[in-house]
């Protein structure tokens, strides 16, 4: 097996060991991105070889002195698009950033910095993480290494295809409304959004901020853990981000989970779900089972509304967020204009793709007069009692099993003419955004064509311990997942 295909956490134990040294795994990883780069095209900006062994040789040399390290040094790890790192190019997979060199470091990419991870490079996503397929990148789209004919799902479709593919060891990426685990479902990887206020969002360029949340992608449970204790906690940046003392999530390895009772809407499993779908779904439910957790019927009714409370939410705040980008200050700025609305119009128009353009418009329309209290106003209620209904249902159950997506990836361009299809694909995770709660994808199986279904957990507000002991639970009982991708 080559080093690539190791998890974080065997090379982790390796390097520690001196059995290994962060300059081969640098080497290794750094060969598998060239082998896989137009393949899958899956990076915006790589890193060179010689950055790589670099950064791996500064590692070496702590552990050479004796100093002490943390699990993730000399760990490489792949940073989605839209998270700012000093010195490099931002792009958010848009013209109107293409050019965009971040003055400074985003908290997560500081903390990263502060266990001595080797960057491996920015990868690509959806156009300021809008879209659910990583087709409506400016630069390129992205390929599902299970099956290169399908796309990886979206936005941080660039994050998970590049664990899959082995191309970065664990990656960072963003999940407005299921743009972590629905990646990691489609590509046979573990997702984890946190709790909205549990990861710092300073120097993630906004989409809707009060939606937004970092969160890591890894080939086991383990991987996600180190990477989520690395960047969880207080950031005074971030007035958003909540004190909590978080445990050591690599310590739920091995608990039971007997008498957890998992709660089972049965809003998720109605129409509109595959039914290949439904029976990896069912299998992993009986697993569950098997092992001491307790299946309860719940109802969840208003989350059948949350996919349009979304929309109207999403759009109003990235509407705001994006209005920062007018071809003034920084950003693309249109040529040969004849005046100043002239600029804006025409580097607007120039810089941003179809899918962004779309959602701008439709936030707009609804933060307008005689509209706001009609749409928008309507959504934020909805969002209130979606809030209550999960509030409600953790007072009978500790978990929430639903599948991450009703079906398994698109084919590239399927629905490239139809926007409304590729937003059904969040339907069973915008609620666990709408409600700012954790939740977990995890791989359980696959379908024709050798496309991953991923299960959703979700838990109460910085209930991420019950996911991690469970997940763990559930992937030691089904026996590993799919590990690297074979391109």
């Amino acid at each position: 097996m080559e080093l690539f295909e190791k998890t974080a956490q065997e090379l982790s134990l390796l390097m520690e060991k001196k059995e290994i040294k962060a300059e081969e795994l640098a080497l290794s990883v750094s060969k598998r991105m060239e082998q896989t780069k137009d393949i899958i095209n899956d990076y915006i900006t790589a890193n060179s070889e010689e950055e790589l062994l670099l950064q791996a040789r500064l590692v070496d040399e702590k552990r050479e002195r004796g100093e002490k390290l943390s699990p993730l040094s000399g760990i490489p790890v792949g940073i989605k698009d839209n998270i700012c790192q000093k010195g490099t190019v931002t792009s958010c997979a848009s013209k109107m950033l293409e050019n965009f060199v971040s003055p400074y470091d985003a908290t997560v990419i500081s903390k990263l910095r502060e266990n001595d991870v080797i960057f491996t490079g920015k990868l690509n996503m959806d156009e300021f993480a809008m879209g659910s397929t990583c087709e409506t990148s400016y630069f390129k789209k992205t390929k599902n290494p299970r099956n290169l004919e399908y796309c990886p799902g979206g936005s941080s479709g660039g994050s998970a295809a590049s664990v899959a593919a082995g191309s970065s060891v664990v990656a960072l990426g963003s999940d407005t409304g299921g743009s972590i685990r629905c990646p990691a479902a489609w590509t046979g990887i573990v997702g984890l959004k946190p709790t909205y206020g549990a990861v710092s969002r300073y120097g993630v360029v906004a989409f809707a901020s009060s939606l937004d949340q970092i969160g890591p992608f890894g080939r086991c449970v383990d991987d996600v853990a180190l990477l989520y204790n690395a960047i969880a906690g207080k950031d005074k940046m971030d007035a958003t981000s909540i004190n909590f003392n978080h445990p050591d999530y690599r310590s739920f390895k091995g608990q039971s989970i007997k008498g957890m009772k998992i709660g089972v809407p049965y809003e998720f499993f109605g129409e509109g779900l595959d039914e290949g779908v439904r029976s990896r779904i069912e299998d992993a439910k009986k697993l569950l089972t098997s092992l001491g957790a307790c299946p309860v019927p719940i109802s969840l009714p208003s989350c059948s509304y949350a996919l349009s409370a979304y929309y109207i939410i999403s759009s109003a705040e990235a509407s705001s967020n994006l209005s920062r980008f007018d071809g003034i200050r920084y950003g693309h700025r249109a040529e040969n204009t004849k005046d100043l609305t002239d600029l804006y119009v025409k580097s607007r128009s120039e810089g941003f793709g179809d899918e962004v353009k779309r959602r701008i418009m439709l936030g707009t329309f609804v933060l307008s007069a005689g509209f706001s209290d009609e749409y928008y106003s309507s959504a934020k209620k909805l969002q209130a009692v979606i809030k209550n209904e999960f509030k409600e249902v953790f007072n009978s159950c500790d978990l929430i099993l639903t599948p991450t997506s009703p079906f398994t990836a698109f084919k590239l361009g399927q629905n490239s003419k139809d926007p409304v299809a590729n937003y059904l694909a969040d339907v069973c995770t915008v609620p666990v955004n709408i409600a700012g709660l954790p939740a977990i994808s995890i791989p359980c199986g696959t379908v024709e064509n050798n496309l991953p279904v991923g299960f959703q957990l979700i838990a109460p507000s910085f209930g991420e311990d019950r996911l991690f002991k469970s997940a763990y639970a559930y992937e030691n009982a089904f026996g590993g997942f799919l590990g690297t991708a074979k391109l």
